[in-house]
């Protein structure tokens, strides 16, 4: 099968690499435009790109149009004759001209179990609500935002300690594995329709949104730092200057300074301690280190 896939992001990358491992033919992979980046305004690639130059040597076409709504570009995947067009985490919307245009459509890996937390954020938000299992949904494209028709699903466990940033590593290998699976049986699945009342929708996160609220349950808090972690990663403040926090932990209160790290009773009197943290212009470091050197 011919396939013309369409990602960005790390997550994407794992889906990628199990494509072209597989019996199936990438013709093409279309990635979000370069960008500059820090404070040297360095031009880097999006790591789609990146892991499609490295594994093809240069051989394989790679598309960064600006958008997919002008004539040029639905040209341009004409040119590539999918069969079907994969779409990981690409960041664009894809009008109802491309999704018609391949004989399988467009098929979306999303990292949620559907209709669950359709949208942006879906790793992220499934934590920071506690929840206890996630998973990957293999979905039939339409004109909406995720609510396309199931084609495959597969769940994974959520454990207590597990940060977005290790759910987003789980999710992105169980992504290609799954997608691959789909291709290769996609003229005998069938396809179920997802139930609107049961879905919910995983806003964008911004890091405006990301301060945490002491005064909240101790678990509450807890989740928050998790599904944060560790982009855009959660934090609060010491001395004026800004402390992220990407690992704690729930337990008792130390008459002593504690050794595990930065101890705060929250809103139910409960103890959450902060194990890992990075202060302002500083790295990412174990909490009992920062507090070393600080008064």
């Amino acid at each position: 099968m011919r396939i013309v896939f369409m990602g960005t992001p790390e997550f994407a990358v794992a889906s990628l690499e199990a494509l072209i491992d597989s019996e199936h033919e990438v013709v093409a992979v279309f990635t979000r435009a370069d960008k500059p980046r820090d404070r040297g305004k360095k031009i880097t690639f999006s790591p789609v790109k990146s892991a499609a130059l490295a594994a093809f040597d240069g051989g394989i076409p790679v598309e960064q149009p600006l958008t997919l709504k002008s004539p040029e570009s639905l040209e341009l995947i004409h040119k590539y004759k999918p069969d079907c067009i994969v779409v990981v985490s690409y960041g664009m919307i894809l009008p109802k001209e491309v999704l018609e245009l391949p004989k399988y459509g467009c098929l979306n890996v999303h990292a949620s179990l559907l209709p669950k937390y359709r949208g942006a954020a879906p790793i992220n938000r499934c934590i920071m609500n506690g929840e206890k299992e996630s998973g990957i949904t293999i979905m039939q494209m339409d004109e909406g935002i995720d609510t396309g028709d199931m084609l495959m699903q597969e769940k994974t466990a959520i454990s207590d300690d597990m940060t977005a940033s290790d759910l987003h590593d789980v999710l992105a290998r169980i992504g290609g594995e799954l997608l691959v699976k789909a291709l290769n049986n996609v003229e005998n699945i069938q396809k179920v329709k997802q139930n609107d009342e049961d879905s919910s929708y995983a806003e964008k996160l911004f890091k405006s949104q990301c301060e945490i609220n002491f005064s909240q349950p101790a678990i509450t808090v807890n989740n928050f730092i998790r599904g944060l972690s560790a982009y855009p990663c959660a934090f609060t403040f010491f001395r004026g200057k800004r402390l992220k926090v990407y690992r704690a932990e729930l337990g008792k209160v130390r008459k002593t300074p504690p050794r595990e790290g930065i101890q705060f009773v929250c809103g139910d009197n409960k103890v959450i301690t902060l194990t890992e943290v990075q202060p302002e212009n500083g790295k990412r470091m174990k909490a009992v280190d920062y507090l070393k050197g600080v008064r």
